[in-house]
């Protein structure tokens, strides 16, 4: 008994000993949102897997072209910019989606009156930039209803002043975050909005990797995603999620200390409770990728000029490793 017991002791420790660096490079800054990358790394979700996972932070354009050449085996970019780059003939693969759903939301207060798309007509609607994805998003809400941006009063609203704008009432609606939602919500302002994913397929991040690791090192995209959907699953018990947002807080974004519980519930109620679900996920896991779903998005995309080439998902998004 003893023997085996520093039999398996061994293996247990040459595993660790032995586990392959691999880095993810991140799309934006330290925040909470990605508790699932910390969480991986603290609670040695990666290392069963053998791999030892360091992570940083960047831009889309930067991580794709660093996953693309092979510089970081990963990347955790937002959806849009991956089918942007593909039209551009850059070699970078999604092997997980993971957040099913994306962030865009149209934003009123409950008091304004507007109850459908249609009660944007003749309103003040607000958006951060003509580059932004909001932007798409609105114009593709507004054609569904039957408008066109001639049937509103579309402003043009910094990042900083958009959310106060509408507090305010200088502006009937905003289009940005559903996180803003949550959070006026948790300051006691009553708003509704219209998700924009109801009517346009759309993803936050996902996970990318390049031509070359996907065809000669399928293993390590395999482990990295089954690490990815065990951490995934394991905070997704709220009592977890609150646990794991505290340890975040404390040893990898310590900006927010203080705020643990309101991220904890955004964490619960918004990723774990909606972006990294679906009904593919329901069937198939955490991370499944709906191709058709991906070109229905892709397809919306070069409606609206965004891209102007041709593009299949079926060639760069990978269902399920």
């Amino acid at each position: 008994m003893k023997k085996a017991a520093v039999i398996l002791l061994a293996l247990f420790i040459s595993l660790f000993a032995f586990a392959e660096k691999v880095t993810i490079q991140i799309e934006g800054s330290a925040v909470p949102y990605y508790i699932p990358i910390y969480m991986g790394i603290e609670l040695g979700y990666f290392k069963e897997e053998g791999l030892e996972v360091e992570y940083f932070f960047g831009n889309a354009s930067d991580i794709i072209r660093n996953v693309a050449v092979g510089n970081v085996e990963f990347g955790f970019p937002n959806g849009e910019p991956v089918i942007v780059a593909r039209s551009q003939g850059i070699p970078v693969n999604v092997i997980h989606t993971t957040y099913q759903h994306g962030l865009g939301s149209t934003i009123f207060l409950k008091e304004s009156g507007i109850q459908t798309p249609t009660d944007l007509k003749g309103k003040k609607v607000a958006i951060t930039s003509y580059g932004s994805s909001n932007y798409v998003q609105l114009q593709v809400l507004l054609k569904k209803n039957g408008m066109t941006l001639n049937d509103i009063q579309l402003e043009i609203i910094g990042t900083e002043a958009i959310v106060p704008a509408l507090v305010n009432k200088r502006v009937d609606a905003i289009c940005f975050s559903m996180l803003r939602t949550f959070e006026l919500r948790y300051q006691g302002i009553e708003v509704e909005e219209f998700r924009s994913d109801e009517f346009l397929p759309s993803f936050g991040n996902v996970l990318v990797t390049g031509d070359k690791l996907l065809k000669e090192k399928r293993d390590l995209a395999v482990r990295f995603t089954r690490a990815l959907n065990k951490i995934m699953t394991y905070l997704s018990d709220t009592e977890n999620m609150l646990k794991a947002t505290y340890t975040t807080i404390e040893k990898y974004t310590p900006t927010y200390a203080g705020r643990e519980e309101y991220m904890a519930a955004i964490l619960s109620d918004i990723y774990a409770g909606y972006l990294w679900r679906s009904e593919d996920t329901e069937a198939f896991g955490f991370g499944y990728g709906n191709v058709q779903r991906w070109q229905n998005s892709i397809d919306i995309m070069k409606e609206y000029q965004i891209i102007t080439t041709d593009v299949k998902a079926s060639d760069f998004v990978v269902a399920s490793l």
